[in-house]
Order: structure tokens, then C-alpha cells, then sequence
């Protein structure tokens, strides 16, 4: 099967072919790039370096999405590769999950907000259809939710972390429906908060690393 075009004749969002093999999913992904590539859809377009939109294994059950590119990811064109993403590759790593074979990683908006500033509701909602599409085209079993930002801009639900971390959260309802959902810190949260000692952020976010590896192995063991 051929995958169909991304995109109508009035540029809007086709749906999702079903049952995509592998190749015709990777092309949808390449074309979903190129329109990020060219997307003017809010100011951030216009001030970026580069569009930042995914590294990783589209073939994983594992997708990890966070706020938007820092400096170093807008000038490498990839998510999660400065200081806060080293982090979270090691502490991904230290439960057994390889952040280039085991997940794909996203953000929830794919240019550098001026000042690394959080994206603004506008900016969110303008990269909300690339986000929709990856996740559809990805089909994660498990959404690792990093920091606050992501749970606002794929949930909706604003507020602290803190109460929202490490609680699982089953998908209901349209591109999430079926699909398991984990807020935790974000690592540049991390990196302010060294400590590793017992209750610690980073005590907390290691123990909710361990929860994915198991859900990951136990949905892997119910295929």
C-alpha cells in the first residue's frame, strides 16, 4: 500500500491511512518533516535556526515529548541533546531504555521559543496537528509526559508537576485513546536539583523510569 499524502489540496491535515507498513510510515514522517520544515504557522518559524522535530525509533512503543528546543537543539536540528537531554538519556539508560532504539523523542513544539521562555498557548496549539500526526503515525504504547509544559500542551491540564508526577493515566478519546501516559520532572528540573538522596527529584524520577520499564515489559509480554 501506498501511503496517501499528508496533506489535502487546502493544506489541511489527511487522515491517517491504517495499517502503514513500515516504509510508507517512515515517508508520512520524511513528509511531516519537510511541512514542519517550511511551517510558518506561528512566530517561532521565523526566528528558529532550525525545525526540530524527532530523533529516536519510530518503530518503538516508547514515545518521550517535551517542552521545545533549547539552543543546542536548534542548532543540531534534534530534541533532547543539550545538558537536559544527556540527563535523560543516562537516567533512560540506567532503567535499561535507549533513547535512539527504544523511544522517539519529541516536543511539544518543534522551534526555539526566544530565551528558551516556555511556549505560549498560540504557539502550542499552532504545532498541536504535527504532535497529533506523530503519535498516530508512531502509535506509542506508552507517553513519557516531561515536565509540566508537555502535560499542558498534550492534556490540557496546567499546574505543578509535582502532584502530577509518577501517576499513570490512561488515554481516552481520540489520538490518545488506549495509550498510557506518565507525567515526571523535566530533566533540566534535574539538573537544578542534584541530589540523588532518598524522596529527591531525581530519586523520584528514576523510580518512575523504573515503573515505564515495567509497563513497557508487560505490554511487550502481552503481544
Amino acid at each position: 500500500m501506498t501511503a496517501a499524502p499528508l496533506f489535502d489540496a487546502a493544506g489541511s491535515l489527511s487522515a491517517t491511512p491504517p495499517d502503514l507498513s513500515a516504509s510508507d510510515r517512515d515517508q508520512a514522517l520524511r513528509e511531516l518533516a519537510d511541512v514542519c520544515g517550511a511551517c510558518r504557522r506561528c512566530s517561532l518559524g521565523s526566528s528558529r535556526l532550525n525545525v526540530v522535530v524527532s530523533r529516536g525509533d519510530p518503530a518503538a512503543r516508547l514515545m518521550v515529548i517535551g517542552e521545545g528546543p533549547g539552543a543546542q537543539e536548534d542548532e543540531q536540528g534534534l530534541p533532547f541533546v543539550g545538558r537536559s537531554g544527556q540527563l535523560l538519556d543516562r537516567m533512560l539508560e540506567s532503567v535499561g531504555i535507549d533513547s535512539n532504539r527504544d523511544a522517539y523523542i519529541c516536543n511539544i513544539v518543534k522551534c526555539r521559543p526566544p530565551e528558551n521562555r516556555k511556549p505560549t498557548a498560540l504557539e502550542m496549539s499552532a504545532c498541536q496537528p504535527w504532535l497529533e500526526r506523530q503519535i498516530a503515525l508512531v502509535d506509542p504504547a506508552v507517553i513519557l509526559l516531561t515536565g509540566a509544559t508537555a502535560v499542558e500542551g498534550l492534556l490540557g491540564i496546567k499546574g505543578g508537576i509535582t502532584k502530577l508526577r509518577g501517576q499513570w493515566r490512561r488515554g481516552e478519546g481520540g489520538i490518545l485513546e488506549g495509550r498510557w501516559l506518565m507525567p515526571i520532572f523535566h530533566p533540566s528540573y534535574l539538573l537544578r536539583n542534584a541530589s540523588k538522596e532518598r524522596g529527591s527529584p531525581k530519586w523520584l524520577t528514576w523510580h518512575d523510569l523504573q515503573d515505564v520499564q515495567r509497563r513497557l515489559a508487560q505490554l511487550a509480554g502481552s503481544l
